[in-house]
């Protein structure tokens, strides 16, 4: 899974501390429902709790980790068909392509090991990722307004967004 600088991997137990990292970059938790230090962690032990699934996936840049992103697979077969999907890429190569091949194999790997039919994500109005997702072929199916309270009087919008794989 190498091109150019950029190789991904099956994520291993020690990024679990990276993924806290890229969560506590600034401006990062906008785009996640997450208030601090507890929720945060939290979320890193379920994302890579995965791991023993195989279903996370770590970017490196010239071999240093750099992202990261989950399939959360369901445990009932009536819903294994699909998975809902996160990612986070460390700032410092944003813009560089790692986020759009982290979901170019975490799709393939979606498709081709866990017979996924349909992708879905959440993104809050506002995130430049939108673009990627769109780019990638995912469209939005629905909108849950005031979803995230940032302040008082102050909420960002869900989007949910899909793909089918089939």
């Amino acid at each position: 899974m190498k091109e150019g600088p950029i190789s991904l991997r099956v994520s291993e137990e020690g990024d679990q501390k990276l993924l806290v990292e890229w969560l506590l970059q600034p401006g990062v938790l906008r785009w996640f429902p997450l208030a601090d230090l507890r929720e945060i962690e939290d979320a890193a032990r379920i994302w890579m709790s995965y791991i023993k699934q195989e279903s996370v996936l770590t970017a490196l840049w010239n071999g240093t980790p750099c992202g990261t992103a989950v399939l959360y697979l369901h445990p009932f077969r009536k819903l294994s068909y699909q998975s809902l999907l996160a990612i986070v890429v460390d700032e410092k190569v944003r813009g560089k392509g790692v986020g759009r091949r982290i979901l170019v194999e975490l799709e393939e790997l979606a498709k081709t090991r866990f017979g996924i039919e349909l992708l879905h994500l959440e993104v809050y109005l506002g995130n430049p990722a939108i673009h990627l997702y769109q780019k990638l072929g995912f469209v939005q199916y629905g909108v849950q307004k005031k979803f995230i309270k940032e302040a008082p009087g102050r909420y960002l919008d869900k989007i949910m967004m899909q793909k089918s794989l089939v």
